[in-house]
């Protein structure tokens, strides 16, 4: 994917979470959920990768920034490596909008209940609440995937 096809994507990421769900309902009688700690306002800037998360796990992601953009809409990004065979992760939604972009190997990517291998230098994407998860299609190499999610504060 080229930059002009990447930029021809952003407003509609950005627009998504204006078409979710705004909130959940809570069972009768649960504790009301911890509030998140606040995110910080991003800057334009260079954003270097931070530290791996769960360095002898055989997924291993770095944050590169995780913050508010004007108007306040969540933006995050991070790099995550999979080792060959390693587990999916377990299915998920969210009130954001997220995209992988495959760097390298061959993973599975299940959105809305349809699952799709994508290969390195293809994306896929994720619109704000559909269920999806992603894994290594292969046993005997990595994969690695950059992932940006846009959307609410959450």
């Amino acid at each position: 994917m080229d930059r002009r096809t990447f930029s021809a994507l952003l407003p509609m990421l950005f627009a998504a979470p204006a078409l979710t769900v705004t909130a959940e309902a809570q069972a009768p009688g649960s504790p009301a959920p911890a509030a998140p700690a606040p995110l910080a306002k991003l800057a334009s800037g260079q954003y270097l990768p931070g530290e791996p998360s769960h360095p002898n796990s055989p997924r291993v992601s770095r944050s590169f920034l995780r913050g508010l953009l004007p108007d306040n809409i969540r933006l995050e990004s991070h790099v995550t490596v999979l080792a060959p065979g390693a587990p999916a992760e377990p299915i998920e939604h969210h009130k954001h909008s997220e995209m992988w972009f495959v760097r390298e190997g061959t993973v599975s990517l299940m959105t809305a209940g349809v699952t799709r291998t994508l290969k390195a230098g293809e994306m896929g994407l994720c619109i704000a609440g559909d269920d999806h998860y992603i894994t290594n299609a292969s046993k005997t190499e990595p994969a690695s995937y950059f992932v940006v999610s846009v959307g609410p504060p959450e």
